[in-house]
């Protein structure tokens, strides 16, 4: 046993970890749908070199790993399968803008603390009240 973890605490902070994380990619997927709009965030994928398509599929992987995030479904695996998306926004879409988030454009620190926060949690683990699959199809609390 490590002194250094509070073992009776840890699963509340990955909890929180969790659920700040989840919604936070729920939020920018709103943001996607419905202020830049799913052509407008097409068209902007597309800026980037990108298929446009590309950006409809951000959306989709923005609401299932915030979903998953959320409600403790995989959350491990659904916070490693996102970073990737993060990563390419720090460096396809913030890293030209400098290091603070008052850039215009905003700069690339937070994209990339946000990769960090998600592979702390697939880390740390699950934590406190997420939904597990059992071996049988269903989930247990």
């Amino acid at each position: 046993m490590n002194p250094t973890i509070d073992t009776r605490a840890a699963g509340y902070g990955a909890l929180l970890l969790r659920l700040a994380l989840g919604f936070l990619l729920l939020a920018h997927a709103w943001l996607k749908l419905f202020v830049f709009t799913p052509a407008g965030t097409e068209h902007f994928f597309a800026s980037l070199g990108l298929p446009g398509w590309f950006g409809l599929v951000v959306i989709a992987w923005e609401v299932a790993s915030g979903v998953a995030l959320i409600l403790g479904i995989w959350p491990r695996l659904a916070a490693l399968l996102i970073v990737p998306d993060l990563i390419g926004a720090t460096v396809l879409v913030h890293l030209q803008n400098g290091f603070f988030f008052t850039a215009k454009g905003g700069g690339w620190e937070y994209p990339a603390f946000w990769a960090i926060a998600l592979v702390a949690l697939a880390l740390v683990g699950d934590g406190r009240y997420a939904l597990r699959p059992t071996p049988f199809g269903g989930v247990r609390p």
